[in-house]
C-alpha cells in the first residue's frame, strides 16, 4: 500500500472521542462505567489501526466514506467486545445435558426454599455469628453443624468451605508430622487435578500406602501401623471404579484395628449421601450415617453433589475430633461464607422433614424414571413442532442414558429419552454453538451427529426458555 494512501486510511480512523459519543457507546455507558467503556474503545480502536497498517479486509474503505465506515465498524465492535466481556461472568444456564452434577455447570441446583433462604435471610444482615435471643456472639453454621450431627448420628459437625478442605483440615490437625496409612486403590485424582496424595502431602503427614490397586487386606494396614501412624484413612473412589478381582476391608473391620491401636479412622467419603439412593440406581455411595454407625471416627463429603446444596465440605464425627478441627488456626481460613450456610440449612431442613427427594432438585432429578422423561419429552415436542411450520429444523424422541456427575456413581447411567435434532442447513457443532449464545445459554450434547436435549436436568418453569431458544434456531 502506498504511503499516502495509508496516512488517508489512518486520518480516516476514528479517535476515542468520536467513538465515545456514538449511540453504542452510550448504550454502555452505564453497564460498563466510564473508565471501563474508555479501556475498550481504546482496543477497538488499536485493532483497527493495526488492520489499516496491514491492508486486511476491515480496513479496506477508501474515499470520502471512509471517516463515517470506519466510525461504524468501530462501534460495532465496540458493542460486540462489551458483550464478549460480559458472556464471561457467572450467568444462568439452562442445562439440558442430562448430566445431574454437571461440575461445570456449577454441580446441584437449589432448592427453592435454599434460593429464599440465599436471597431473603443471608443477603443482607443475618445471623451470621450473632444470637439474637441473648445478644451475645453466636457460632457460625450452628444451626447447619446440629442438623449434619442429628441426620448423620454423629456427635459433632463441621462445615468448611469445599470437601478438599475439610480433608485438608483433618489431615493437619490428626495426623500432620505422623503418617496416614491408605490403601493404594484408593489414592485418586478427581476433576481439576485434585490428587489425594498432594493434599496428604500440604497437609503434612506422610502417606503410607498398603496393599495393591485392585486387593488390600486387613492384615496390610495391621503390618503397616507403627509408633509413627496417626489415621487409618479410607478413600471412596469417587469418579471411577475398579471390579473384577477385588477386595478391600469392610468398614467395621477398619475401625477394630484402628481403635485397637488408639488410632483415628477417618473416611473421605466423596460425594455422600444422607438418604440411601440405592432406590434410584445409585449403588456403592456411602450413607454418612452409616459410617458412623460403622466406626468411622470423622468422615468428610461435598455439600453440593448428592445431599444437592450448595458447596461445601461437611465433617461429621466424634465430639473430641471434630471441636479439634474448630480450635486449628487452620479452620478460620476454610470457613464457610454466609450464603452457603443459609442454602444449607434450608436443605437440611428438608431432609430432617422427609421431604429431600422431591424437593431437593438433584434427588428429583435422579428419581425421575425414563417413563417420565418421556412423557415430558413428547409434549415439549409436540410444542415445539406447533411453533415450527414447515423449518429446516427436524428432531424426534430417541432412547439415551443421563449421567449422575460430580464425580458420583461413575458406573451409573439413568435411562432416559432424549429430544434429537438435525438441522438442514447447519452442522451439530453449529446448533450447539448456537444454543449457548442464547439468553440464557443452552447447554446440551452432541451423539451421532445429532444436538440431543435431556429434559431431566431442565427444570418444568425453564421449558419455555428452552421453546423460544429453539424456535429462533428454526429461523436461521
Amino acid at each position: 500500500m502506498p504511503d499516502s494512501t495509508l496516512t488517508e486510511r489512518l486520518r480516516a480512523l476514528p479517535s476515542i472521542d468520536a467513538l465515545l459519543h456514538t449511540t453504542e457507546a452510550a448504550a454502555l455507558r452505564d453497564a460498563l462505567g466510564a473508565e471501563r467503556l474508555t479501556v475498550l474503545a481504546r482496543a477497538v480502536t488499536d485493532e483497527l489501526r493495526e488492520e489499516l497498517r496491514t491492508g486486511s479486509e476491515a480496513g479496506s474503505t477508501d474515499g470520502d466514506g471512509a471517516r463515517a465506515a470506519l466510525l461504524r465498524e468501530a462501534a460495532r465492535r465496540l458493542k460486540l467486545s462489551a458483550e464478549r466481556e460480559s458472556a464471561r461472568g457467572l450467568r444462568r444456564v439452562v442445562n439440558a445435558t442430562g448430566v445431574v452434577l454437571h461440575t461445570n455447570l456449577g454441580r446441584a441446583p437449589l432448592s427453592d426454599a435454599a434460593r429464599r433462604a440465599v436471597a431473603r435471610e443471608a443477603a443482607g444482615y443475618c445471623t451470621l455469628e450473632y444470637d439474637a435471643e441473648t445478644g451475645a456472639r453466636g457460632r457460625r453454621g450452628a444451626r447447619a453443624e446440629a442438623l449434619l450431627a442429628e441426620l448423620t448420628g454423629a456427635e459433632e459437625a463441621l462445615v468448611v468451605n469445599n470437601c478438599a478442605a475439610a480433608a485438608l483440615l483433618v489431615l493437619t490437625a490428626h495426623a500432620r508430622e505422623g503418617e496416614t496409612i491408605v490403601s493404594r486403590g484408593e489414592l485418586v485424582e478427581i476433576g481439576g487435578d485434585f490428587r489425594v496424595p498432594d493434599v496428604m502431602a500440604q497437609s503434612g503427614t506422610a502417606l503410607v500406602e498398603v496393599g495393591t490397586t485392585n486387593r488390600t487386606r486387613l492384615s496390610d494396614y495391621e503390618r503397616a501401623v507403627n509408633e509413627r501412624t496417626r489415621l487409618l484413612m479410607r478413600v471412596h473412589p469417587s469418579n471411577y471404579r475398579i471390579v473384577g478381582f477385588t477386595s478391600s476391608p469392610a468398614l467395621e473391620e477398619l475401625a477394630r484395628l484402628a481403635h485397637e491401636h488408639g488410632l483415628l479412622l477417618y473416611e473421605d467419603a466423596g460425594s455422600g449421601a444422607l438418604i440411601d439412593l440405592a432406590p434410584h440406581g445409585l449403588s456403592g455411595e456411602p450413607v454418612i450415617k452409616e459410617s458412623i454407625a460403622r466406626g468411622a471416627d470423622v468422615v468428610t463429603f461435598s455439600g453440593d453433589k448428592l445431599l444437592g446444596s450448595a458447596q461445601a465440605g461437611l465433617v461429621a464425627g466424634r465430639r473430641e475430633v471434630v471441636e479439634r478441627l474448630r480450635r486449628h488456626p487452620l479452620y478460620r481460613a476454610l470457613r464457610a461464607d454466609k450464603l452457603a450456610l443459609a442454602a444449607l440449612e434450608a436443605t437440611l431442613e428438608a431432609y430432617r422433614r422427609g421431604d429431600a427427594a422431591r424437593e431437593v432438585p438433584a434427588l428429583a432429578m435422579l428419581a425421575a424414571t425414563r417413563a417420565d422423561i418421556e412423557a415430558r419429552a413428547r409434549v415439549f415436542a409436540e410444542r415445539l413442532r406447533s411453533r415450527l411450520d414447515q423449518s429446516t429444523l427436524d428432531f424426534e424422541v430417541i432412547d439415551g442414558e443421563s449421567a449422575v456427575g460430580g464425580g458420583s456413581a461413575p458406573t451409573t447411567h439413568p435411562p432416559t429419552a432424549l429430544i434429537a435434532l438435525t438441522h438442514g442447513a447447519l452442522s451439530a457443532d453449529t446448533l450447539d454453538e448456537r444454543l449457548r449464545q442464547q439468553a440464557p445459554p443452552v447447554v446440551a450434547r452432541i451423539l451421532d451427529d445429532r444436538l440431543v436435549l435431556d429434559l431431566r436436568t431442565v427444570a418444568a418453569s425453564e421449558e419455555d426458555e428452552l421453546l423460544e431458544a429453539l424456535a429462533r434456531l428454526s429461523q436461521a
